[in-house]
């Protein structure tokens, strides 16, 4: 019995309208009525998600920025991760070989130099948007993470480019295709979770994960059960071949899993496409 369930957010928990469905939430209240702790494990800013997780009425972890933030169930700070000021300042003053447009995290909130107004679709649920913002006056300090934003061929030209000018400086990893992530070394969901489940006293054998992009790797193969997402990259798929595949996020693929889960533990799982 796991005692301690994860989720990404988006290609996840969420629909591809970035909006979370009906029979999802439902199952998560099933879940924790149960007695299973939830933990909501996502690149997405602590700002954005902890009105979302009040809004839901759920009672649960979070795991935000990719690892970088730790926040119980009342609000308060159990870890925090920031890049060195050195890695800030070179990703951000480098003139980089890239269409993608640069963006900010701190614990203030989303900072960036391009108005890109499409992308706060993803963002519809809660509202949560950027500030315009001179980033090379941003205090290299107060960086908990960066990411680039394009299409994808794009974005794997400048994984290289970064892996070749940071090396061990820095954790890289796609949190979607169309987004690249700069985070501090050695921070992930992985790790984020590791560190959360040891405080409760639970073990990772006891916990479930579930998600779709490269930022869940750790998370997903350091669990008892990891779940990939049948709309998960193929990069994932591939390194983590041993896992179980479910549906879709369209089709709210996690709710048909814990469905099952809660009412035939025992009986063999079949995804619904």
């Amino acid at each position: 019995m796991a005692r301690l369930a994860a989720f990404d957010m988006d290609g996840t928990l969420l629909m591809p309208d970035h909006q979370l469905g009906e029979r999802t939430l439902a199952a998560l209240r099933a879940l924790d009525e149960r007695g299973v702790l939830l933990t909501f494990a996502t690149g997405r800013h602590w700002l954005e998600m902890q009105p979302l997780i009040a809004d839901f009425k759920l009672d649960a972890w979070l795991i935000t920025g990719n690892g970088t933030r730790v926040h119980d169930r009342q609000g308060n700070l159990l870890s925090a991760s920031d890049l060195s000021p050195e890695v800030a300042e070179e990703v951000i003053h480098t003139h980089w070989n890239t269409a993608a447009s640069l963006h900010l995290f701190n614990d203030d909130g989303w900072l960036t130099q391009h108005d890109l107004p499409q992308i706060l679709h993803a963002h519809q649920m809660s509202g949560f948007r950027y500030q315009l913002a001179d980033l090379k006056r941003i205090p290299a300090h107060q960086v908990t993470k960066l990411c680039f934003i394009a299409e994808h061929n794009d974005l794997c030209q400048l994984q290289g480019q970064l892996r070749d000018a940071l090396g061990e400086r820095a954790h890289i990893c796609f949190s979607a295709r169309d987004c690249l992530e700069v985070l501090p070394p050695g921070c992930n969901k992985g790790s984020a979770l590791a560190s959360l489940s040891g405080s409760l006293g639970i073990s990772l054998a006891e916990c479930m994960a579930f998600g779709d992009a490269m930022n869940d790797r750790e998370m997903l193969e350091t669990v008892g059960r990891g779940f990939i997402m049948g709309n998960a990259m193929s990069q994932l798929k591939s390194l983590l071949p041993h896992l179980p595949v479910i549906g879709h996020c369209e089709t709210q693929g996690v709710s048909h899993y814990l469905n099952h889960w809660l009412s035939t533990p025992n009986l063999d799982y079949s995804p619904e496409y």
